[in-house]
């Protein structure tokens, strides 16, 4: 009965994502389809899906069809191809009523992002910001120079407005070796050490017995002596504060018998490094070589990045809503842009690219992973990757790349700068050849997508 509704639920799970894919391509085709409508060019078709008709109608001079495959649309305008002498088409119309028609599509796209994103707000209690508001004992961060009370402004060169421009920008640090010698290294030693008698104990089962006072003394002990080993500015200063800290943690464990555990040392560490700027006190203060924890696991020695510290929240309130809803659409716009801008420069491989195969396994692996903790978080996970697909289709659909909707407004561009179109069939050829291209870059991609399935 269980696997049943396993499979009950899985196959409820694809068809939303089925539904708001397809409400993406609703949105983008139905920002041509409106605007041609205002505009006065005829259109001859309105069509969802791709392939063979399921069921198709006619009303007025447009036929609205929904398409067995659901992997695109379009919006068939009279003129759109090809010349017409029919004075409705659109290459008879007013060129900047055929730019709005143009840019309408990834214009719709963006919207439904916002859309999207208040749905993935509504939820919160809160929401976060990108001051500090305080660090885990054993964080790296900490005794970089990072302190709480900081306001993020950037990392590494990326501006930070939000809580979701934190996050991407922390994700994009790269780990490096660095000097496994320095002061900064040996203090987060200390620190993971004093953290670990901790966690020690505590997974010993030696907790167990105590009050919820003495579990909160321990942690704010644990806390402060941590803190001692951050602030030292010397080796030796912080030897002495990680062995008064040593005796403070087992102090609360007077069976146990324990020795000053060594502080291993090691000519280069993997570290998630960077350079930030903070507000501090209303300056600006450049903060250089911040680490952020980093740690490998028994099954994987890849080293991995964890944010070290909690930020301050603020109030949800409508206001607050509208203002994060904006304020993060606009950054998973600049998510995308810079993450082309990367792409181009080389800074990703291109086993980061992804086509439809690869958005489709990523929804379907937030969509389990969501399932974790609820049906709802697993729809709320597809909302997620959806709000970034319809984002992504918006700003990549406007590149000025010959077959895309931004390659047709730079010809009309041109066409308005010289006062004369470009000619059809040279405009044909271009866009023919940038179909092609698109076209076997997509099928490279999903061939990647699929080997990735079984590797």
């Amino acid at each position: 009965m269980t696997a049943f509704v396993n499979i009950l639920i899985t196959a409820g799970l694809i068809i939303i994502g089925v539904l708001l894919f397809e409400l993406i391509i609703l949105f983008h085709e139905g920002g041509h389809f409106i605007t041609a409508k205002l505009s006065g060019v005829k259109v001859n078709e309105f069509a969802l899906g791709m392939g063979p008709k399921i069921l198709s109608f006619t009303k007025g001079e447009t036929t609205y069809s929904l398409r067995l495959l659901p992997i695109g649309g379009y919006c068939a305008m009279e003129g759109e191809d090809e010349d017409s002498d029919n004075p409705r088409a659109f290459n008879n119309i007013k060129i900047y009523k055929r730019m709005i028609i143009v840019v309408a599509g990834a214009v719709m796209n963006i919207i439904l992002g916002l859309i999207l994103m208040i749905v993935l707000l509504l939820p919160n209690e809160y929401f976060a910001s990108t001051t500090v508001d305080s660090f885990i004992p054993k964080s790296y961060s900490a005794n970089s120079g990072l302190m709480a009370g900081d306001r993020i402004v950037s990392v590494d060169g990326y501006k930070v407005r939000n809580s979701m421009d934190l996050s991407y920008a922390l994700a994009t640090i790269k780990v490096q070796d660095v000097d496994g010698n320095s002061l900064q290294i040996y203090k987060q030693d200390c620190a993971n050490e004093l953290a670990d008698i901790y966690y020690t104990q505590y997974n010993k089962g030696n907790f167990d017995s105590f009050t919820n006072e003495q579990y909160e003394a321990i942690y704010n002990d644990l806390c402060e002596v941590t803190e001692k080993v951050n602030i030292s500015a010397t080796k030796e200063e912080a030897l002495k504060a990680f062995e008064a800290g040593c005796q403070v943690m087992y102090s609360y464990f007077p069976e146990e018998e324990w020795s000053l555990p060594d502080i291993e040392t090691k000519e280069t560490r993997p570290r998630f490094r960077t350079d930030m700027v903070v507000e501090r006190k209303g300056e600006r203060v450049i903060l250089e070589d911040v680490d952020f924890m980093t740690y490998t696991t028994a099954d994987d020695s890849t080293p991995r990045m964890s944010i070290d510290f909690y930020s301050q929240v603020k109030e949800k309130n409508f206001l607050s809503l509208m203002s994060e809803t904006g304020s993060q659409t606009v950054s998973v716009v600049r998510m995308v842009v810079d993450s082309l801008v990367g792409l181009i420069k080389g800074e990703f491989g291109f086993t980061d690219v992804s086509g439809p195969i690869g958005a489709a396994t990523a929804t379907v692996e937030v969509a389990q992973e969501g399932l974790k903790t609820g049906f709802g978080d697993a729809v709320l996970n597809i909302v997620y990757v959806m709000m970034i697909i319809t984002v992504n289709l918006g700003v990549v659909n406007m590149l000025p790349f010959p077959a895309l909707d931004g390659g047709r407004f730079l010809f009309l561009l041109i066409e308005g700068i010289f006062r004369k179109p470009v000619p059809r069939k040279a405009e044909a050829v271009i866009n023919a050849v940038g179909l092609g291209i698109l076209l076997v870059f997509i099928l490279i991609v999903s061939v990647k997508d699929v080997w990735m399935l079984f590797v």
